[in-house]
């Protein structure tokens, strides 16, 4: 297959050659190779100012990133082919750390497959396409996953915002099979029941389970917030490992709906309640009611979405996580989450040490998370690393 060429300006190859995979249309030697000669989700052979061919890119010339190497072998352009050997690729690493088929198969650029994700629950498929490029090969990749994992379904979820970026419309369809009303998953020893292409994202987040887990080992006989609740990722978790009571909180009626039916699916629904309202609103109450937990989870949504909301944002974090040590009680745990790819680690972390300072509270770090293994990190792509929790004791010094 011949492809044409899209030249990079000298220098700019340094950063795919320390093995990223975005070429920004400021990048491309436009005088040599044109980006408007490019439809969206056209294959090109990059080559560096040289000439020396750095591998198989798909294109948007419309965008800022304007592409995304898929394959260094500038002999392979993506096919059903190269798909298959990815995807396998992907599922040998799933199935090497988790026990059942309850993850995120395909983790986009991490598993050398922009703008593509796909999880997983038992024999059933959701994907999401984020790419003019794998829209373009959207066939390929429905063929491969039935040749890899023979589901049962495979729904094609997308309708998401990531999409008018690349200017793709919006759908949902069944791409495979059939698929009912309601999805199962296992996690960390929980069962959770989702409504298909209802729900945020694919419609659940694997990306906490470790976490999640990790708070399993400190909540008996404790009693548990869980703000942001969603349907129960948390609190139901919490709950099946033995918190004496867990208080759900979240804005949509459907997901305190979904943690209902999670609580009864587990047989704890005795000691699972929900409060529906918006989080800050709902804090505010609590603490004016004089109520107090043991454990507060707070795993909000990205209060940074862009670099322009970054102010705002940490001013954000800063509130909610001031509210949630109000309502700790004595020696309580404090679980504070971000998936904000803007937000830093350190700055999380300090963040935290400033609420606490300013309520004259100690705060100790007592372990920091992120995401799971079915959410490896690109070393060379820092927006693969997005996910963070911290751990923490507040008390009276």
């Amino acid at each position: 297959m011949s492809l044409p060429p899209l030249q990079l300006k000298k220098n700019t190859d340094r950063r795919l050659k320390r093995g990223h995979l975005w070429i920004y249309s400021n990048e491309v030697d436009v005088a040599k190779t044109p980006l408007k000669a490019f439809q969206p989700g056209d294959q090109a052979l990059v080559l560096a100012s040289t000439g020396k061919a750095l591998g198989v890119a798909v294109v948007n010339p419309a965008g800022l990133i304007c592409a995304r190497l898929v394959n260094r072998d500038p002999e392979q352009p993506l096919s059903k082919s190269l798909l298959v050997h990815r995807i396998n690729q992907a599922l040998a690493l799933r199935d090497a750390f988790f026990p059942g088929p309850y993850y995120r198969l395909i983790y986009g650029d991490s598993d050398l497959l922009p703008g593509l994700v796909v999880d997983r629950f038992g024999d059933y498929l959701v994907v999401q396409i984020a790419s003019a490029g794998m829209e373009r090969h959207k066939a390929d990749i429905i063929e491969a996953l039935v040749q890899c994992l023979k589901p049962a379904g495979i729904l094609l979820d997308n309708d998401h915002g990531a999409r008018e970026l690349e200017g793709l419309a919006r759908y949902q369809e069944v791409a495979h099979g059939t698929m009912p009303d309601t999805l199962e998953l296992v996690e960390n020893g929980a069962r959770f029941r989702i409504p298909v292409g209802q729900g945020q994202k694919t419609g659940w987040f694997y990306d906490h389970r470790d976490n999640r887990a990790r708070l399993q080992g400190w909540c008996r006989d404790r009693r548990v917030l869980d703000v942001f609740s969603y349907m129960g990722g948390w609190g139901v978790a919490a709950a099946n490992a033995g918190a004496r009571e867990v208080v759900c909180v979240d804005a949509s009626a459907t997901a305190l709906d979904g943690v209902a039916t999670n609580a009864e699916l587990n047989g704890v629904a005795d000691r699972v309640s929900a409060l529906q309202g918006k989080a800050i609103d709902v804090l505010k109450a609590l603490i004016a009611d004089g109520e107090t937990f043991d454990v507060v989870v707070l795993d909000p949504p990205a209060f940074i979405k862009r670099r322009k909301d970054q102010k705002a944002g940490e001013a954000a974090y800063r509130h909610i996580n001031e509210l949630a040590i109000r309502l700790l009680g004595r020696d309580g745990l404090l679980v504070s989450a971000s998936c904000s790819m803007h937000l830093a680690r350190e700055s999380l972390t300090d963040i935290v040490r400033g609420a606490g300072r300013h309520l004259d509270r100690h705060v100790q770090i007592i372990a920091q998370g992120g995401q799971g293994a079915d959410h490896p990190v690109h070393p060379a792509i820092p927006e693969t690393d997005y996910l963070k929790a911290v751990f923490v004791r507040v008390y009276l010094p």
